[in-house]
């Protein structure tokens, strides 16, 4: 059973705008989609100007197709930006700042190239 279901208000990220819509991204296995039929109950010029990427809202489940795992939104019927939990934060800088990538870097990559050397010795048995 889905924890996703018709009519439920959860919250979602904007991934993408297009002229016909707004895509959202739910959780990394659902993605959907608002149709900009369902962002307003008035004419939508600019879907741009109701939402941004990276913009955390709520939206209203329309369908739910399991298979592809795409859900079809709506945000004309919800308050979609009230209480918006996930605002963006400033990132604060540690005082070790990039050292320990700098650091581990060249390890990850030795680790990597040897993986790809073991994979193509196996394929070439």
């Amino acid at each position: 059973m889905t924890k996703y279901k018709k009519g439920k208000i959860i919250h979602g990220t904007v991934t993408g705008i297009e002229a016909y819509g707004v895509f959202v991204s739910c959780d990394e296995y659902y993605s959907g989609l608002i149709h900009i039929s369902e962002i307003s109950h008035g004419f939508v010029k600019n879907v741009a100007d109701y939402v941004n990427i990276g913009d955390v809202i709520n939206v209203e489940i329309l369908e739910v197709d399991e298979e592809l795992g795409q859900l079809k939104l709506s945000i004309k019927n919800i308050d979609y930006k009230k209480n918006n939990i996930n605002k963006r934060r400033k990132i604060k800088e540690t005082s070790l700042g990039f050292s320990s990538l700098a650091y581990h870097l060249p390890i990850w990559i030795d680790e990597e190239l040897e993986k790809i050397k073991n994979n193509a010795e196996l394929l070439d048995k």
